[in-house]
């Protein structure tokens, strides 16, 4: 599938208004594809026994949970996330996982030099002021500790992304807003992402690209993932009608790439590390 040039930045901020209930379980049930991915960050970042994380933009707490047993009864990890439904869905998950509503850009809730390392995963696209998170998250750090984070590839969109995107221009729907029919987020790829990191003050920053693959059962399934995931952002634009001509369309686009062992759809991450100096 052929990529061409789109612009990354969305003409509308990402808006935390269009959460629901339904949507939170939904996500906390689907989010297994950002699981597996984080769980590759968390193995970069190499938790030790008795030490203290943050997770920035924790969603419904699935890594929270892991990564409190990675710690062990003498760590503890904190999260949190701006979205308050999935907060009261992750406080559930570990009782050394411990969720409270926040934002990436403001984590003045923790004290200076607080935590041996932290991460970001599956959130920093959806970040508008990525300077002053990485500020955040960098004062937040003792002395040597981790940074881990991730984001979508602004060089190269997701395939899902890609097949939504000519399923709306197909429909005539070319007005809908293209960032918000992508699910609007403000991407980054590698070369940003390490300026970033070190303009906030990083050290021993290291960029790699992943490749993942998702298996889709269908577009109910590809749209159900991407409407939680976003919160609400993902084809926000659209009217019922045209929501439901988009998704005719995209069901014809899955079932062409359908094969016997199902629809697999390449998604594609940058992850980075760090360390405060």
């Amino acid at each position: 599938m052929t990529q061409t040039a789109i612009a990354v930045t969305p003409k509308h901020p990402v808006s935390l208004q269009l959460d629901s209930a339904e949507l939170a379980a939904t996500y906390d049930e689907v989010s297994v594809r950002q699981f597996n991915h984080g769980k590759v960050l968390i193995a970069e970042l190499a938790p030790k026994s008795g030490e203290r994380a943050l997770d920035i933009g924790c969603g419904t707490g699935r890594l929270g949970a892991y990564v409190a047993d990675l710690v062990g009864p003498k760590g503890e990890v904190l999260g949190v996330d701006p979205l308050p439904l999935r907060i009261d869905l992750a406080a559930r998950k570990n009782p050394r996982f411990k969720a409270s509503v926040g934002r990436a850009e403001d984590l003045s809730a923790f004290g200076d030099a607080s935590f041996d390392f932290a991460y970001a995963n599956s959130v920093f696209h959806w970040v508008a002021d990525k300077p002053q998170a990485l500020r955040e998250a960098f004062r937040v750090l003792k002395s040597g500790g981790r940074f881990g984070v991730n984001s979508a590839n602004a060089d190269r969109l997701h395939q899902s992304a890609l097949l939504v995107r000519d399923a709306v221009i197909e429909e005539g729907l070319e007005q809908v807003h293209a960032a918000e029919a992508l699910g609007t987020n403000y991407r980054v790829n590698a070369a940003e992402l390490e300026r970033l990191l070190e303009a906030a003050g990083f050290r021993d920053v290291r960029v790699t690209p992943h490749t993942f693959v998702d298996e889709v059962s269908g577009a109910d399934d590809l749209f159900a993932w991407s409407k939680s995931s976003s919160f609400g952002n993902f084809l926000s634009d659209l009217d019922p009608a045209q929501l439901a001509r988009v998704r005719a369309r995209l069901s014809d686009k899955l079932e062409a790439l359908r094969t016997p062992s199902g629809i697999r759809l390449d998604r594609y991450l940058v992850f980075a590390t760090a360390r405060k100096a």
